[in-house]
């Protein structure tokens, strides 16, 4: 482990990889539990789509830690799913065969792009400053979904958004939860973040929210054979096939990307051009989740943000994305425990994550506007439009036409304006 995987040289050890890694896998875990209930609504097994879920997870995951070699986590991506029930199959009447469709041409389109560089490009081609403003934006982004999780921010329909009350047991256990780690971190005790998880499922059995009943140590393994290659391949050359694999590419690559630097750049990994070591494998990783996912049964797979609570945890190699991939697939086995973690015992971990994420605010450049600007937006639009992938989009916009405006355009790489040009185009598909 230490030769391949450079422990070392990482200034980490096996013990830290391996904590981190379970830390990941335990904010990721709900994704088990979430992506059947909203692929329920196309009309699909639950059953099957958990053990879909599984192994898709466990797949892309481990080509992670083995090529990549770099501590991400990846699972079918929330939103990604929604667009493919909600949008697809619901909206525009399509069946979920011709969703399952659009997701696997979308994984080969990017193996070919990961092959030929082209995602590697987009990425070097995103400007430093707004590299450490995308870390910041998807910092508050978690810290959001970590709120929202645990029911202290609600909606409100004067406001948008409110607080919520103290008065709901999962709230009040969230909010204990967030006190005890946040402790712990204090004292820099080595594995706060997966001590608070553990302790505040624990907490929430008394409480009421950690749902134990009927609980059995193993669950019953469900069969894949009702979605497993079950592909529409009359309608591949259609209009509504375009639009909807337009969306899923658009969408899924700027999330990929977007995670990929943000994570990185709180990892200190970074290399000292702005490039990410083995980036391209780690796109390949998720090329081929999306791939193997929808062959399985299961919409796109993606680079979880969530692997920021690994990174916090010390995790710096591929050894914490071989662990969170042997728990995915552990998971299968043992489904009843890890769905019993409630989501206010994770949501304390990933607000922390959106604290820790904070940093690069200081090193980005606030005096130039045609550089603030662009960094700013970025950082607001992904927890404001809950999208990692608008942020970028509005902050490169932004970048290009501020550099433009002020006579700068030579400080604009060719591939920014193409990437650019792509933005423009999605609003009009």
């Amino acid at each position: 482990m230490e030769q391949f995987f450079k422990l070392k040289e990482n200034g980490t050890t096996v013990r830290t990889e391996v904590l981190a890694g379970i830390t990941t896998f335990l904010t990721m875990a709900y994704i088990l539990a979430v992506n059947p209930i909203i692929l329920a609504d196309a009309g699909m097994p639950v059953d099957s789509v958990f053990m879909a879920t599984a192994l898709a997870s466990f797949i892309a995951t481990l080509v992670m830690a083995l090529v990549a070699r770099l501590p991400f986590g990846l699972a079918p991506g929330m939103g990604l799913n929604a667009f493919f029930a909600l949008a697809v199959v619901v909206g525009m009447g399509k069946s979920w065969q011709f969703a399952l469709t659009a997701v696997f041409l979308e994984g080969l389109i990017f193996i070919l792009l990961t092959l030929f560089n082209v995602r590697e490009a987009i990425i070097n081609a995103i400007p430093d400053n707004l590299k450490k403003a995308i870390s910041v934006g998807i910092g508050l982004f978690v810290a959001l979904i970590g709120l929202k999780n645990a029911g202290i921010i609600v909606d409100n329909p004067a406001t948008l958004v409110g607080v919520g009350s103290l008065k709901a047991m999962p709230t009040l256990l969230a909010v204990i939860g967030l006190v005890v780690t946040g402790i712990l971190l204090a004292f820099k005790v080595k594995g706060a973040l997966l001590i608070g998880i553990v302790g505040t499922t624990l907490l929430g059995i008394p409480m009421g929210v950690t749902n134990i009943e009927g609980f059995k140590l193993f669950g019953p393994l469900p069969s894949l054979e009702p979605i497993f290659f079950k592909f529409e391949w009359n309608q591949i050359f259609t209009l509504d096939m375009l639009i909807v694999l337009f969306t899923f590419l658009f969408v899924d690559m700027f999330d990929t990307v977007g995670t990929l630097i943000g994570v990185s750049t709180k990892a200190g990994i970074v290399n000292k051009d702005g490039s990410i070591p083995r980036v391209k494998q780690a796109l390949l990783a998720d090329a081929i989740g999306t791939t193997c996912g929808a062959i399985l049964g299961t919409s796109t797979v993606t680079t979880f943000v969530e692997s920021a609570s690994g990174v916090e945890e010390g995790g710096r190699t591929g050894l914490t994305s071989l662990t969170t991939a042997i728990l995915f697939l552990i998971a299968i086995f043992f489904s009843p425990i890890f769905l019993m973690v409630p989501g206010a015992a994770t949501a304390p971990a990933l607000i922390l994550v959106g604290l820790f994420m904070m940093s690069p605010v200081a090193s980005i450049n606030w005096t130039d506007f045609t550089e603030s600007l662009p960094a700013f937006l970025t950082v607001v639009m992904m927890p404001f439009t809950y999208s990692i992938s608008e942020g970028i989009v509005w902050g490169l916009l932004s970048y290009v036409i501020m550099k433009v405006a002020t006579g700068k355009a030579k400080n604009v790489s060719i591939v920014t304006y193409v990437v650019a040009g792509i933005f423009i185009l999605s609003f009009f598909v």
